[in-house]
């Protein structure tokens, strides 16, 4: 998908917590230069680059990274009898 995005379009990541790796969220990004190397294509969001990988699912729209959320996490009401 990297081929198909130019700097300053925004899509839409799944991207998981640092601290907590059974956590995810879909994440508005925006497409940028790669402050590292001009040349390739980054992701920015919270405040940081992050290079293209396989360890983002990046969508075009909102709707699109949802879904896919959805297909791999469930949803809250799936796990309404869990009480941790």
């Amino acid at each position: 998908m990297e081929n198909n995005l130019k700097p300053g379009e925004v899509v839409y990541i799944i991207i998981r917590n640092p601290h907590a790796q059974d956590v995810a969220q879909v994440q508005q990004a925006a497409v940028v230069e790669n402050p590292d190397n001009p040349s390739e294509l980054a992701l920015f969001a919270h405040e940081t680059y992050f290079p293209f990988s396989e360890e983002f699912a990046v969508f075009k729209s909102e709707e699109e990274a949802e879904m896919a959320y959805k297909e791999a996490f469930g949803t809250p009401e799936e796990f309404d009898e869990f009480y941790g």
